[in-house]
Parts: C-alpha cells; structure tokens; sequence
C-alpha cells in the first residue's frame, strides 16, 4: 500500500515504515504528525484518485529528526567582466518515518481549527480623519504660497489629501485650495 501525499509543501509517495526527508516542519522531534491531505492511495489492485484531496485518507508520522541538508554552491560568472560571485546554502529538513496509512475515517487535529476561528477582525471608523478635516478647512484661506513646502505637506496631511509625497508645491496649493 502506498499514497501519495502533500507534506510541507511538496508531493511524496510514501508507504508504511519509510523514512522521507522533508521542508523543515514546526513539530518537536519524537511528535506524530497528521497529513490530510492524501491525493492518491494505491491499496493492491484499487487506486483511489482524490480530487483535489480523498475525504478522510491520511497518512502518520513520526518527527525522528531535524537536520541540515548537504551544502549546495551556488557560483555565478560573467564571462571577460571579471564579476564571479560564489554563495553556499544548506537547506533545513526534518526526517521522517511513516507510520501507518489511513484510507477512511481518520480525523483531522482540532487544535488547527480551533485557531483559525478565535477572533472575528472588527471594521474601523474612518470618519474621524474627515470630520476634523473640514473643521480645519475655513483656516486655509490665508496665502498659501508663502508657507514651505514642508508646512503645505503637514497641512495637506492633516486635511487628508492623499499622493502628497510627489507633489510640488504648487499641486500641493491646489489641493490645499
């Protein structure tokens, strides 16, 4: 029996006792870990074929691991431009061993879940900005081009004019007027 299935990102086939070496996962070493989603599971002569994933299949592991992978040189030329440029890189994985595999009726972790509905995001006013914008608007009527550029951009900020890092100053009067 085996399946193939998305661990951190990537697609593995895997089968029962196979040690796989995946993208670095947030889990302490000596964990089980849960994967859902399980895209094909092959058990002797059926094939099952998820789309995109096959409801209530997973696959168990074990973290045994983590580690670095082997160092990869990265070397970059030009040629007859003198410009070479060498950089290293190790990648960091987690090893693996596979479990068992479920291929109906396994349940998915609660914790997950539980996170992810914790506080509903709650709207802003935004009329406050406005509101003291026109309060400030019959004080603008003194001359305007004899004020910096600087005090313009303060005043166009408090109004709540929007672009005015590239105005010049006179876009900046007329905004303001």
């Amino acid at each position: 029996m085996y399946a193939i299935v998305e661990i951190a990102g990537q697609q593995f086939k895997v089968a029962k006792d196979q040690k796989v070496f995946v993208h670095r996962l947030p889990e302490a070493e000596g964990e089980k870990v849960h994967f859902s989603n399980v895209m094909l599971l092959e058990d002797g002569k059926n094939i099952t074929i998820g789309a995109p994933a096959i409801e209530g299949a997973a696959v168990e592991a074990k973290v045994i691991k983590h580690l670095k992978g082997d160092k990869v040189i990265v070397f970059k030329k030009k040629r007859r431009k003198g410009y070479r440029v060498k950089n290293g890189h190790r990648q960091y994985l987690s090893e693996i061993v596979i479990e068992g595999i479920v291929a109906s009726g396994a349940k998915a972790p609660a914790k997950k879940a539980a996170t992810k509905a914790a506080k509903p995001v709650e709207a802003k006013p935004v009329e406050a900005k406005p509101a003291a914008a026109k309060k400030a608007a019959p004080k603008v009527a003194e001359d305007l081009s004899s004020k910096t550029v600087a005090e313009l951009k303060e005043m166009a900020k408090a109004k709540g004019v929007e672009g005015i890092s590239t105005m010049k100053k006179a876009d900046l009067i007329a905004a303001l007027s």
